[in-house]
């Protein structure tokens, strides 16, 4: 069942670039071991962190296509899909091949602002249209807009909307759809700091940007939070406080691109507006490693 296989830990993947700005395959390949090796749950693939604003389709057709043939079905595969424009999202998920996708991920518009009974019939549409499971995806600080508890839960009524990753860092907001919501529905932090808190009353997991770097790590604190083991989740956790913060201080992949980069994955070229980590970055992010 969909639902089961995406609980845990899943990695927003960065999208590797050469230094031409080029999607680097071989880098990819890398980092796609590195992560199926520290024991991540699934995968994310075409998200925020994937600079999915800067991607075409083309590239990001291959990059889909790339990851599912290296996987091979070893881990669940979530695809971003996702805009400020409903019918275009639509016409993407018509085009897409989802053999091997189990689910897809979807951010509420960003830029138009909509109300929340705009944000209800843009997800109605998506879910009508989509042939697998839709994961919701809020993120005000990137949308400016907030999807309500009381949208999502509406939502959440729909049999092909089978969870939301929250990342509105309103606690409350995500204990009010914990509280409500139907049992099978999945709740799912979208902030790494938030996963453990989260998963303590009743969150099934997090998609992360630190699991890029960390995947063993990260793995480890979710499983630990699952199992009830909060203690050690917790232990886990505190000792991300530090780097956490640097991973966005210039914009997100910026940070966890130098990460990756030190760790020999990848380089830590990002493709513009966004610009590579300043000096004063990196040598901050060089003494915690």
């Amino acid at each position: 069942m969909v639902r089961e296989r995406l609980r845990g830990t899943g990695v927003a993947l960065i999208t590797p670039f050469t230094r031409e700005l080029a999607v680097d395959y071989e880098a990819l390949k890398k980092l796609l071991d590195f992560v199926l090796e520290g024991k991540v749950d699934y995968l994310v693939v075409n998200g925020t962190t994937a600079e999915s604003a800067t991607t075409t389709f083309a590239e990001k057709t291959g990059i889909l296509e790339f990851c599912k043939q290296h996987i091979n079905g070893r881990v669940p595969l979530m695809y971003g899909v996702g805009g400020n424009n409903t019918l275009h999202v639509t016409e993407t998920i018509a085009a897409t091949d989802f053999e091997g996708i189990d689910a897809i991920l979807s951010v509420s518009p960003a830029y138009n602002k909509p109300s929340q009974q705009g944000i209800y019939q843009h997800f109605l549409h998506i879910a009508e249209t989509s042939p697998v499971p839709v994961m919701l995806y809020n993120v005000p600080s990137r949308t400016g807009s907030n999807m309500t508890a009381e949208t999502t839960l509406k939502l959440a009524l729909h049999e092909n909307i089978i969870g939301i990753k929250e990342a509105s860092g309103n606690l409350e907001q995500c204990l009010f759809i914990a509280k409500h919501k139907p049992k099978d529905f999945m709740l799912i932090s979208g902030d790494d700091m938030m996963a453990v808190p989260m998963m303590s009353f009743g969150a099934v997991g997090a998609i992360s940007v630190l699991a890029n770097a960390y995947p063993e790590k990260f793995s480890s604190m979710t499983r630990h939070a699952l199992n009830g083991n909060f203690e050690a989740a917790a232990e886990l956790l505190l000792s991300f406080v530090d780097v956490n913060p640097l991973l966005y201080e210039e914009g997100n992949p910026v940070g966890v691109k130098v990460l990756l980069e030190r760790f020999g994955v990848c380089t830590a070229s990002v493709r513009l507006p966004l610009v590579e980590a300043s000096a004063g970055l990196r040598d901050k992010i060089d003494k915690l490693i």
